[in-house]
C-alpha cells in the first residue's frame, strides 16, 4: 500500500474567516482521521515576505494584497488554532497557490516515500486545484476531502468536485476516507 500523508492546506485566520463556520469541523475531522490512522500530516501556509517583495504586481492573486498580509507579522496568517501542527507534524511555507510553490514541499514527500497525498484546505479553486494538479503530474495518486475543502463559489467547488477533480485522482469525503483507512487496517 502506497504511503499516504494528508496535506491541509491554508487554514488560516484570514482564509476561515470568508468561509461558514460549517466548513472547520469537516477539516478538524479531517485532521483527527489522519491522526487516529497514524497518516503523517503536512500543515502547507501561504507565507510571504514582508513588503511581499516576492510578489509581482503583474500577478492578480498576489499582486495586488496589502503588503502587510500572509507575512510572518500578520496575525490573520496563523493557522486556525483547531487545526494547529502537532507536536512533530510538519509546516511548509508557500508563496503561490500551489502547495509546491517555493518550497521544499517534493523533497520532504519523496524522503518521507510518500506516494499519496490526500487535500483538504481553502479554497477549491486555488490551492486544492493546484496543488492536485501538480501531483498528478508529479505522478502522485490523489484523493481530495470534498467537505474538507471549500470555496466562496460554491459552484465552482461543486464543479470542480464532481467534475474536474474526479479526473485527476479519487473525490471521496472525510466519513468515506476514514472508512477506507480502517478497512486497510
Amino acid at each position: 500500500m502506497p504511503r499516504t500523508a494528508l496535506l491541509v492546506m491554508d487554514l488560516q485566520l484570514n482564509h476561515l474567516a470568508q468561509l461558514p463556520a460549517d466548513y472547520l469541523p469537516h477539516a478538524v475531522e479531517a485532521l483527527d482521521t489522519a491522526r487516529a490512522a497514524g497518516v503523517p500530516v503536512i500543515h502547507v501556509a501561504l507565507r510571504l515576505r514582508p513588503g511581499h517583495i516576492d510578489a509581482h504586481p503583474r500577478n492578480k492573486v498576489f499582486g495586488s494584497l496589502p503588503s502587510h498580509v500572509f507575512t510572518a507579522d500578520d496575525p490573520g496568517a496563523a493557522i486556525h488554532p483547531d487545526v494547529a501542527p502537532a507536536e512533530g507534524e510538519i509546516v511548509v511555507h508557500k508563496n503561490r497557490v500551489s502547495a509546491f510553490a517555493g518550497n521544499n514541499l517534493q523533497q520532504i514527500l519523496a524522503a518521507q516515500g510518500i506516494e499519496h497525498l490526500v487535500l483538504a484546505g481553502i479554497g477549491t479553486g486555488g490551492v486544492v486545484l493546484s496543488t492536485a494538479l501538480q501531483a498528478a503530474d508529479l505522478d502522485y495518486r490523489i484523493t481530495v476531502l470534498s467537505d474538507a475543502c471549500a470555496d466562496l463559489n460554491t459552484a465552482l467547488h461543486h464543479t470542480l468536485v464532481n467534475d474536474v477533480l474526479t479526473r485527476r485522482g479519487e473525490v471521496t469525503t472525510v466519513e468515506e476516507w476514514a472508512h477506507t483507512l480502517n478497512a486497510g487496517s
